[in-house]
């Protein structure tokens, strides 16, 4: 952190500490946490629309239609009450629940046409896009009954559903779909659904909600709740301990510190993301398959995992963690630098690129990314392969890889993970040519015939059990084709203050969205 940085945020901690205590807010319940600390980080407008993470905060005052149950093991309902998919899975009917808008408004069919519509309309640059192609109609039945007809089988539908935070149509209508994806009214007046509405933002600092006290799950137990924004996992750490905050995020390394420490509860769980190292298939670097396998050779998984993630990790073969799309036979690509040598001589290296040095950028901003990225790098440079690791915040990121004009100098490597949660779905959206941007997150340009083709065949497949064997499809041509080097797949961890009673965190991919009743939490003098 920079000097600068650091007096920015003492003065920001100082201002947020003075609000506090006046006296109007000193007799409030107020929770605040650091729900935004660690991968994702601060998404800025806080529009749900283009948020990749950040749903662990969103879903406090935005509702989806569906959501997961906080063990992410099934789907409950959310802003529907209860649904129905007809039986050649081309039908979906909703039957809404009783809720109103923030500003009084009637929660309606209406809403949830809307806000699909808006979302599959590649102009306001929802990431959601492309996920809602099968989206054929949106039929209002009655002003609590919605139903979704699809033009194709796809039985990733109902979970991108759950990302898809449901907007009111009389307050965003008016905004043009061009718009829609930096408008001021993310970060001034959002109104959802949830069971807290949004009061206001400093920049950079802090967002305070208060409770809504028309709920249809009850009115919260707390008035308010803050969530602060830190430089760092590790000035989130420090306001924890000082009494600041009652829950953030932490790296695994710092689980030790709170381990034993009866004012604290750790929570611990898998982090549904595969880590990998993405090759820009617009950069001939990547061309030939041996030199990517070279890479995944000239890496030493196991020790990294033991010495930096201190064992809090699982080797990936594929993008999958589910043991059930895993097949046998997969390459392990086990850690043989010599192998990597005559991979990279085979595939003519020297000519390719030799000793230049490749930028290799990523989103994640912690000590611990910073030395599996320089172990890495150490790694690499014994067979050849010259990798200079670059951290950017996650707008800056977002900024080089999702730009609709995207410069492939810019990133042609990358340091990442996708989600695949529950739902194996999920890995289209960054491996599947239909998904590249701006309709979807497949920004590596990857264009792999025989990998789209296993991704098309398993979407599409309606019958559980044959769907988890194309997915196994989907796993072993990720692993031949290497359109990533996919490396891991890591735990992830919450502190949280013992004052707090009922708070549901689970570590989800992208923060969710899940069933956390926030309504329900509260915290103790």
């Amino acid at each position: 952190m920079t000097m600068r940085t650091y007096r920015k945020a003492l003065i920001g901690a100082a201002l947020l500490v003075g609000t506090m205590m006046t006296p109007a807010f000193a007799q409030m319940k107020t929770i605040t946490g650091g729900f935004d600390v660690g991968p994702g980080g601060l998404q800025g407008n806080f529009n749900p629309m283009t948020a990749p993470a950040g749903y662990t905060w969103l879903s406090t005052y935005f509702e989806p239609l569906v959501t997961y149950d906080a063990g992410l093991t099934k789907l409950v309902p959310a802003l529907a009450a209860s649904w129905e998919i007809s039986q050649d899975k081309l039908s979906y009917t909703f039957k809404l629940a009783e809720e109103s808008w923030h500003d009084g408004q009637k929660f309606t069919a209406a809403d949830v046409k809307f806000t699909i519509e808006l979302n599959k309309n590649p102009k306001t640059a929802s990431l959601l896009s492309a996920r809602l192609s099968a989206v054929d109609s949106v039929e209002v039945k009655d002003p609590r009954t919605v139903v979704v007809k699809l033009s194709r089988p796809d039985n990733a539908l109902i979970v991108s559903l759950t990302k898809m935070m449901i907007l009111p149509a009389h307050a965003l209508a008016a905004i043009a779909p061009e718009d829609m994806a930096k408008n001021a009214m993310w970060s001034t007046k959002p109104i959802g659904t949830g069971p807290f509405k949004f009061v206001r933002y400093e920049t950079d600092r802090f967002v305070e909600l208060a409770a809504n006290e028309t709920y249809r799950g009850g009115k919260p137990k707390v008035d308010r709740l803050i969530n602060r924004y830190f430089a760092n996992a590790a000035a989130a750490i420090s306001a924890l301990r000082a009494g600041e905050i009652q829950f953030t995020y932490i790296e695994s390394d710092d689980v030790p510190t709170f381990k034993g420490n009866k004012d604290y509860t750790i929570i611990e769980g898998a982090s549904y993301v595969a880590n990998y190292i993405g090759f820009n298939n617009q950069v001939p670097l990547w061309s030939d398959v041996r030199v990517r396998q070279a890479v995944m050779h000239a890496i030493d998984r196991n020790t990294i995992i033991d010495s930096l993630y201190k064992g809090a990790a699982k080797k990936a073969d594929c993008g999958y963690v589910e043991g059930s799309l895993i097949p046998k036979g997969l390459d392990e690509y086990a850690y043989d630098p010599a192998k990597a040598t005559r991979l990279l001589k085979e595939a003519g290296w020297d000519k390719i690129n030799g000793t230049k040095p490749i930028s290799w950028i990523t989103y994640y901003n912690n000590p611990l990314t910073a030395n599996v990225m320089a172990a890495v790098q150490s790694m690499l440079a014994q067979v050849g392969i010259n990798v200079v690791p670059r951290a950017l915040d996650s707008a800056g990121y977002n900024g080089i890889v999702m730009s609709r004009t995207p410069n492939p100098a810019d990133f042609p490597l990358v340091y990442a993970g996708l989600q695949n949660g529950p739902d194996p779905g999920t890995l289209n959206l960054g491996l599947n040519e239909s998904q590249i941007p701006p309709v979807g997150q497949n920004f590596l340009q990857i264009k792999i015939p025989a990998l789209n083709a296993a991704l098309n065949a398993a979407v599409a497949e309606t019958d559980q059990a044959k769907a988890t064997t194309k997915y196994q499809d989907v796993c072993a041509v990720m692993n031949k084709t290497l359109p990533w080097g996919t490396m891991w797949v890591a735990n992830r961890y919450g502190v949280a203050s013992v004052k707090l009673k009922d708070f549901v965190w689970t570590p989800a991919p992208g923060g969710g969205p899940f069933a956390a009743t926030p309504e329900k939490w509260s915290i103790a003098p």
